[in-house]
């Protein structure tokens, strides 16, 4: 839904699955079981496009944060490193994770509001998956997961949205709530157990027994229609309540990322939200959207550290404010 291309960062398909006869990760008795989950995921996925495959233990920890921090793995595969592994498609859309909190997990994140393209993607490199291995299924469970709240489906469908304006009018508690009501779940920016930053949040269903994948997708898409209404919305309402105050912290934000000569990586992600706010309240022009958001990641400890050789906490936020006031530089510039 183009309209909503500014709320809605992204939407997400996430697929569980487990081997059958193997314990779950944590009991996982060999190292033998483990390479025999990787060995036949890989030689699944070589039927399809591209993928690129490492194991996490051939990387360095700074690099599996950094992958981390682009939201292409989960803080569990980093915990499993010594057996985990991760395959990407060469265009970093579909993403499967071998040794999480399940043996595979399955996801598919695309640009926008439209939870249907990534699970028709998904569903090809999923129908091989379970056709050439014996995954693990119930017929009154569904899927047999690691947590409970996976069982059925295995589903999780999740829309990454930007909510400045409902979260400066106070809404995101009644938001919270509401979402709870409706058998949903609302995260932060880095998924389950993080905090919101930069006003983006993360709704996804809560559980997926007792529901098909059509269902889901549909029961989370009509929720997150109606907050990206909400959203625009309070844009507007921002700008009939207090036009001079939210234009001020739009271009004070932009002034300051531009020029400042210290940023840590908290400072940054707000300051960066700010000047994406006064973009859609039409303050600011930004020439590339998706160039824009890669910064809140670029510029993040990990991914500025596989850019530049840090050495000191000092030293990276000065190697930060130089970095992202020379992309912001390129990308924006305030409205006259």
């Amino acid at each position: 839904m183009e309209e909503f291309d500014n709320i809605a960062i992204s939407s997400r398909i996430r697929l569980a699955r487990n081997v059958d006869g193997l314990n779950f990760y944590t009991k996982l008795e060999s190292d033998v079981d483990a390479k025999y989950i990787t060995d036949s995921v890989m030689e699944t996925l070589d039927k399809f496009e591209v993928f690129n495959f490492c194991s996490l233990k051939d990387l360095t920890l700074n690099e599996c944060n950094a992958l981390f921090e682009q939201h292409l793995i989960s803080r569990e595969l980093i915990e499993n490193k010594d057996i985990s592994g991760v395959a990407i498609s060469e265009d970093g859309k579909i993403i499967v994770m071998v040794n999480e909190e399940d043996h595979i997990r399955e996801q598919c994140i695309e640009k926008g509001f439209n939870l249907y393209k990534p699970y028709r993607r998904l569903t090809q490199i999923d129908d091989e998956i379970l056709s050439s291995l014996p995954i693990a299924f119930d017929d009154e469970l569904g899927f047999i997961t690691a947590s409970p709240s996976n069982l059925g489906t295995g589903m999780r469908a999740s829309v990454m949205l930007f909510l400045p304006a409902c979260e400066l009018l106070n809404k995101i508690d009644d938001i919270f709530i509401r979402a709870k009501e409706n058998g949903l779940t609302i995260r932060g920016i880095y998924g389950e157990g993080s905090r919101a930053l930069g006003y983006f949040y993360q709704i996804s269903n809560q559980g997926s027994l007792g529901l098909d994948e059509n269902e889901i997708i549909d029961k989370v898409s009509d929720f997150i229609y109606s907050i990206c209404n909400e959203e625009q919305e309070s844009r507007q309402a921002l700008l009939e309540e207090d036009y001079e105050k939210f234009r001020d912290m739009a271009l004070r934000a932009y002034g300051i990322v531009t020029n400042c000569y210290s940023l840590n990586e908290g400072e940054m992600m707000e300051l960066l939200a700010a000047v994406k706010l006064g973009e859609v309240l039409g303050f600011i022009r930004i020439s590339s959207d998706e160039k824009f958001q890669k910064l809140f990641y670029e510029g993040a400890s990990a991914n500025l550290a596989e850019i530049f050789e840090l050495t000191d906490t000092k030293e990276e936020n000065i190697i930060r404010a130089e970095y992202i006031s020379k992309k912001v530089k390129e990308l924006a510039q305030r409205r006259v």
